[in-house]
């Protein structure tokens, strides 16, 4: 792909996540074109100027790198797949010889089934395209300042060509191998998210119980050997009550569940994994699946009649590091001297 040509981007999936995303390339000057079911969401950017597409196939068209950021994989898969979705308007776009001197680009960036990643990918090639992964971890307050880490999953040529836009979007780019494999380390890693969140809410109501002060329990967790990006993060809307990180339950249990069928896929006799499928299946249907993810705590604060929340934490997480180039990270491999 053309360089200038590279700078011509369509996003479809302007969520918690994806319009923080999008709204990176915005404001480091890529030509941008928007999609999103949700008036609201698209507001604020042809607010700004930016372009609109009427359908996913337009925005094909008229766009040199397709990136869509949706919840689902079943949503994803009826982006692109509708009648007048991507791979029309990229068949359409080849059937013209408008693509330019290399094929368009699919970036699907939603947390999704590595199988669906590789299908669709297969769809798109035959449609004249490539096909990337590139789920970003790392909480939506990182995705606003574009600190957030990326992996990304493709043959390396349109790892390269998806490069300037993904240390735009990122600080910490990982690339993982072939198409799907970003897709099964990104779904590992929320799945590791999910069982320190569940722990977290154990500790933070035993130390309650035992006669702790919360902030003082909150520090001892984050000096220690204990403490994670989880603690540092969740544990602070926890403790202030909005339990507001921007992720619902539905997408935990969507997150966890495709963990679960990698592992049975591979028949694994995995034992946590089980556990925290029920654990959050019980809070959606207690709570809905739109609440807030960190307020599974309260199946435990209505079990035991307390309340666990301390003064000072603040009610949403905002990223105060400052927003630096992005770069892609060396897997360390050993000496194999």
């Amino acid at each position: 792909m053309q360089s200038d040509a590279a700078r011509r981007v369509g996003f479809i999936g302007l969520g918690n996540v994806g319009g923080k995303l999008a709204g990176s390339l915005q404001r480091y000057g890529f030509e941008l074109v928007v999609r999103d079911l949700d008036p609201a969401a698209m507001a604020p950017f042809l607010d700004l100027g930016v372009s609109e597409a009427s359908s996913g196939a337009e925005l094909a068209e008229r766009c040199d790198v397709v990136i869509t950021c949706l919840p689902t994989p079943a949503a994803s898969a009826a982006v692109l797949e509708a009648r007048d979705g991507v791979l029309a308007g990229f068949s359409s776009a080849a059937l013209a010889g408008s693509a330019g001197s290399g094929s368009k680009i699919w970036a699907e960036m939603s947390t999704t089934d590595h199988h669906e990643v590789r299908r669709l990918g297969a769809l798109v090639e035959a449609a004249g395209g490539a096909a990337i992964d590139c789920p970003v971890s790392g909480g939506c307050h990182r995705a606003a300042t574009g600190n957030i880490s990326i992996f990304a999953g493709g043959d390396r040529d349109t790892f390269e060509a998806m490069l300037p836009l993904l240390t735009t979007m990122g600080r910490r780019i990982l690339y993982t191998g072939a198409l799907g494999s970003a897709s099964i380390l990104k779904v590992v890693t929320n799945y590791l998210a999910t069982a320190n969140l569940v722990s977290l809410c154990e500790a933070l109501v035993t130390s309650q119980a035992a006669g702790m002060d919360l902030a003082t329990a909150y520090e001892a967790i984050r000096i220690s050997s204990g403490n994670s990006f989880v603690h540092e993060t969740e544990s602070q809307v926890i403790l202030n009550g909005s339990r507001d990180i921007n992720f619902t339950m539905d997408l935990v249990c969507k997150d966890i569940g495709l963990f679960a069928d990698i592992a049975a896929e591979q028949g694994l006799p995995l034992e946590l994994s089980p556990l925290l499928v029920d654990v959050f299946a019980d809070g959606a249907a207690r709570y809905g699946y739109r609440e807030w993810s960190p307020n599974i705590i309260r199946r435990l604060e209505e079990a035991t009649g307390r309340t666990i929340t301390a003064p000072g934490f603040p009610a949403e997480i905002v990223d105060d590091e400052p927003e630096v180039p992005g770069a892609e990270v060396a897997v360390r491999r050993g000496d194999k001297s």
